[in-house]
C-alpha cells in the first residue's frame, strides 16, 4: 500500500494520498494492484468521520432530532399532553412551588409551577428550536447567496447598491431590530422565522460576495464567457457549485445562532406566544423559581447548551474535513 513520506501526520497523508492501491499484494506474475480514485467529496467524508469530536455531535444532533419528532409519542406515553395542567396539585407544593423528579408520576424531570411535565415540554421545545434555526437559516441563506452571487459577479452599480444595503442593516443592532420587529407584527412562529431570516441574511451575503469576487476572475469562467455562455449560467453552473462547500460550513455555524436568537426572544417575551413550549420560554419561567426548583433551569439550559455546542463542533469538523489545508495553516 502506498504510504507518505516518513514524519508526515495521518491528517497530511490522507489529504495528500489522491490514489489507492489494493490492500493486497499481486500474487507472482499476476497483474498489478488496480487504481481506485478517490472524489473530494470521499476524502472529505473519510476526514469528517475520523473526527471523533465532529462524529459525537452529529450523533447528538440525531438522537436530539429524534426526540424532537416523538415528541407526542412521549406525551402519550407518560399520560401528560404538553400544556396539560390537570396534575397542578399533586406536582406541586401547598405553598405553591414545582416539585421535582418523581418516576413514579412519570414526572421524570419534575414539574414547572403548573405541574406541567418538564421532560415533555422539552421535548416540543427541541420542535420549535430546530425547525426555528433551520428553516430561518435555509431562508437566509437562499436570500443571502443569491445577493452575494449577484452583487459579487456582476459589480458596478449593482454591487454598490447591494453592498451599501448590506451595511446600512449591519449598522443597525440587529437585537433591537429584531424587538422592533416582533413588536410590531403579533408574534408567532411564522413572524420569528422571517425576522430571524431578515437579520441573518446580511453576512451570509457578504461572505459569499467576497468569494465570488475571487472566482469570477479565474481561467474558467474566462473560459465560459470566451465561449459565449450567458452570465445566468455562468453564476449558477460554474460559480455556485464551488461556493457549495462554503455555505455548508456556514450554514451549520448559523444554525446554533439562530436557535439562540429565537431562545433570546422567547425569554423576553417577544417569542413564540404561550402556552407553546419553548426553551427560551421554560428558561424564563425558571427565574423566578430556581432557587427552590433548579430542574426548572438545569434541564431546559442544559438542552440549549448541547444543541447549540454540537451543531459549532460538527460545524468545525465540517469545516476542517472540507478545508484540511486552510485548518492547518490556521493553527501554524
Amino acid at each position: 500500500m502506498a504510504r507518505a513520506a516518513p514524519g508526515s501526520g495521518s491528517a497530511e497523508e490522507l489529504d495528500q494520498l489522491e490514489l489507492r492501491m489494493g490492500d493486497e499484494e499481486p500474487p507472482p506474475g499476476g497483474e498489478p494492484p488496480r487504481i481506485e480514485g478517490r472524489s473530494p467529496f470521499r476524502l472529505a467524508r473519510e476526514r469528517f468521520r475520523r473526527d471523533k469530536v465532529a462524529m459525537a455531535s452529529l450523533g447528538f444532533l440525531l438522537v436530539l432530532a429524534i426526540f424532537a419528532l416523538s415528541a407526542p409519542l412521549l406525551a402519550r406515553a407518560t399520560g401528560h399532553p404538553p400544556n396539560d395542567q390537570s396534575h397542578l396539585y399533586e406536582m406541586t407544593t401547598d405553598a405553591g412551588l414545582p416539585k421535582g423528579p418523581n418516576p413514579e408520576l412519570k414526572f421524570y424531570l419534575g414539574a414547572d409551577q403548573f405541574g406541567r411535565d418538564l421532560l415533555v415540554r422539552i421535548a416540543y421545545g427541541a420542535r420549535i428550536s430546530l425547525v426555528v434555526g433551520i428553516v430561518a437559516t435555509g431562508l437566509a441563506l437562499l436570500v443571502g447567496v443569491t445577493i452575494g452571487l449577484l452583487a459579487g459577479f456582476y459589480g458596478g452599480i449593482i454591487d454598490t447598491v447591494l453592498s451599501r444595503a448590506m451595511d446600512v442593516l449591519l449598522s443597525i443592532p440587529l437585537l433591537l431590530l429584531a424587538l422592533a420587529l416582533v413588536a410590531v407584527f403579533r408574534p408567532s412562529l411564522q413572524v420569528i422565522i422571517a425576522v430571524i431570516m431578515f437579520v441573518s441574511w446580511t453576512y451570509i451575503a457578504r461572505i459569499i460576495r467576497g468569494l465570488v469576487l475571487s472566482l469570477r476572475e479565474k481561467e474558467f469562467v474566462e473560459a465560459q464567457q470566451s465561449l459565449g455562455a450567458g452570465n445566468l449560467r455562468i453564476i449558477f453552473r460554474d460559480i455556485l457549485p464551488n461556493l457549495v462547500a462554503p455555505i455548508l460550513i456556514y450554514a451549520t455555524l448559523i444554525i446554533p445562532a439562530n436557535i439562540l436568537f429565537e431562545s433570546y426572544l422567547s425569554f423576553l417575551g417577544l417569542g413564540v406566544p404561550p402556552p407553546t413550549a419553548t426553551w427560551g420560554q421554560m428558561l424564563a419561567d425558571a427565574t423566578d423559581f430556581y432557587r427552590v426548583a433548579w430542574w426548572m433551569l438545569l434541564f431546559p439550559g442544559v438542552a440549549l447548551l448541547g444543541t447549540t455546542l454540537a451543531f459549532n463542533l460538527a460545524g468545525d469538523g465540517l469545516r476542517d474535513a472540507l478545508d484540511p489545508r486552510g485548518h492547518q495553516v490556521i493553527h501554524q
